[in-house]
């Protein structure tokens, strides 16, 4: 027997028992939503300091060690008027939280943001303007964010600016199941514009409704003029269905419009509740007897009585535990949530 034989046989890897950590981490854009999908998950919100200085300037810093853990950061980038949130603050709040999990030797650093900021600059529409919705895409993967969870992304195009996964969620069945549990009679499901018809027509096949579409145009930012509704609304219950209600203005004008074509009951649906400048105002006035949103971003103070709020906490938990476990997201919509 040589010498070599009597050597002992090496493994070709090294067993070290390795357990999987995850923990949760909460920015200051949503801090509601965050502690409800920490409760779901059974785990309490890892011990973070985050302080604006008095120059403005946003600092954090992990109070405990994340090293080798999956670390999820609870971060839309939206505004939060309670704290003095703006959306840059949300968002540089955000690429600071992944570069400092970076730098403390996180195993996977995943970014969950079901309110996508800068998603409505996805094209030029002009001359000499950026795609800011690609540079906020290039930003998260500079400061080091393994994947992005998402949801009701305003265009599917956003996706293909990102180089690291997306996982993207949807809130229609949850809007959907909240109307079919109206039971509401003689529906009818209208897009706002062209561009929602597919979204729209999902949500329909859905509920068993028909479908109309409103004519819309935009001549400048922020700004819609609707023209006439394409479809047979009258005596019948309308529900408009878009993915962002920002300052309700183009929105109050569809309810009017639909009214005005014959519709009986008016109804509401979006994922994203911006809802800036006047839109409470707007709201308010509308002949919307509900509009129905989720809680990707937190309502401020004065929201008029009609607007009712779903918690897209449980999906985003269900979703955060898919990727934990390396499971597959889309089961959770049976592969249904491409909506583009």
């Amino acid at each position: 027997m040589t010498a070599l034989e009597t050597q002992p046989q090496l493994s070709t890897s090294l067993d070290i028992g390795y357990d999987k950590r995850l923990m949760l981490f909460s920015g200051r854009a949503n801090p509601g939503l965050s502690a409800k999908i920490a409760h779901n998950l059974g785990v309490d919100l890892g011990p973070i300091d985050i302080k604006t200085f008095s120059n403005g300037e946003v600092y954090c810093r992990y109070e405990d060690s994340i090293r080798g853990a999956d670390v999820f950061i609870v971060q839309p980038t939206c505004a939060n008027p309670e704290l003095g949130i703006t959306p840059n603050d949300s968002l540089m709040e955000l690429l600071l939280m992944i570069d400092a999990a970076v730098g403390a030797s996180a195993h996977r650093v995943i970014a969950v943001s079901p309110w996508f900021g800068y998603s409505r600059q996805d094209k030029k529409s002009a001359p000499r303007e950026p795609i800011s919705a690609r540079l906020v895409a290039r930003a998260l993967e500079a400061a080091g964010a393994d994947r992005v969870l998402t949801m009701d992304l305003h265009a599917g195009q956003i996706q293909g600016f990102f180089s690291k996964p997306v996982d993207h969620m949807t809130a229609m069945f949850m809007l959907t199941q909240y109307f079919a549990d109206l039971a509401l009679s003689d529906l009818v499901v209208v897009a706002p514009d062209a561009g929602r018809v597919k979204l729209n027509k999902k949500f329909s096949d859905k509920l068993g409704a028909d479908l109309a579409i409103l004519d819309k145009e935009r001549p400048a930012q922020q700004l819609a003029e609707i023209g006439h509704v394409i479809g047979d609304v009258r005596g019948k219950t309308a529900i408009i269905v878009d993915d962002i209600i920002d300052t309700a203005g183009t929105l109050r004008a569809a309810g009017d419009a639909v009214v005005a074509a014959g519709a009986e009951r008016v109804f509401a649906a979006a994922t994203h509740p911006v809802l800036s400048g006047r839109a409470f105002e707007n709201l308010a006035a509308s002949p919307f007897e509900q509009i129905v949103v989720t809680d990707t971003i937190p309502l401020r103070a004065g929201a008029p009585d009609n607007i009712r709020v779903l918690s897209c906490a449980d999906l985003l938990t269900d979703s955060i535990r898919r990727i934990f476990t390396d499971d597959s997201v889309s089961a959770v919509f049976g592969g249904e949530n491409q909506l583009f």
